[in-house]
């Protein structure tokens, strides 16, 4: 014998219809033409309500599922005490309520830092100029400690965007931050002049505002392919915390 399931929307909609329509066929000889307009609106109505129902439904579950995922990947689920370019102590739980984007890199990078921060920028101007979106916080986080104190930071970050946040620390702070975020980052060898460059992960990050890791873009990804990117992200946010 097949096992017993409980009713979904769509058959709960369909059978209380029937019902209805069973209920209100009017006199012998067939329903009367106001009697049917009643029946087939109500059926239309129903099923528009089981259809809305089920997709809402559909849509939980896969926020649900995706939230679990980006836990059990362990990644930006830990903490991080840094400096920001106006010497002012900073911790993740200061971005609590805001979306993030969020990069690693150095301000002595020649080419691949500026550019992936230029993009970063236009995607947060972008998203500025669209009405109704909540603001994004930009955040740079060096790699580079030794050289990356708080007025080079500072400098650097300037360029970019007024918002764009720069944060350094002492090597140890920077490099739990990086642990939190699973960055790669490592010193190359020194030239002549002790001037080198750091290997690093090449990843935008972004935070929803309940300070979850929610999506991730490579260098691959253009402003454009970004910006819509959050956007959805926004427009599917339903907060885990409250």
């Amino acid at each position: 014998m097949w096992p017993l399931r409980a009713p979904g929307p769509w058959r709960l909609a369909l059978a209380h219809l029937r019902w209805g329509a069973r209920r209100y066929s009017g006199p012998p000889g067939g329903p009367g033409l106001r009697t049917r307009l009643l029946v087939t609106g109500l059926f239309g109505t129903g099923l528009a309500v089981a259809w809305l129902s089920a997709r809402a439904e559909k849509e939980q579950r896969q926020q649900r599922r995706r939230m679990e995922a980006l836990r059990s990947a362990a990644v930006g689920q830990g903490d991080f005490h840094l400096v920001d370019h106006t010497g002012r102590p900073r911790c993740k739980a200061d971005f609590a309520g805001q979306w993030v984007l969020l990069y690693f890199g150095f301000t002595h990078c020649p080419d691949i830092c500026p550019e992936e921060l230029e993009k970063l920028a236009g995607v947060v101007r972008r998203l500025d100029a669209e009405p109704g979106l909540p603001r994004v916080q930009p955040l740079f986080v060096t790699v580079d400690p030794e050289r990356d104190d708080v007025a080079a930071v500072g400098r650097y970050v300037r360029e970019f965007h007024p918002r764009l946040l720069g944060l350094t620390g002492t090597p140890e702070q920077v490099s739990q931050a990086g642990r939190a975020y699973r960055v790669y980052y490592s010193a190359g060898p020194r030239d002549e002049d002790q001037d080198y460059i750091v290997d690093h992960s090449i990843i935008i990050y972004l935070l929803n505002p309940d300070g979850i890791f929610t999506d991730y873009y490579g260098r691959s990804k253009t402003e454009e392919q970004i910006t819509a990117s959050v956007r959805r992200h926004m427009a599917r946010f339903r907060s885990m915390l409250s």
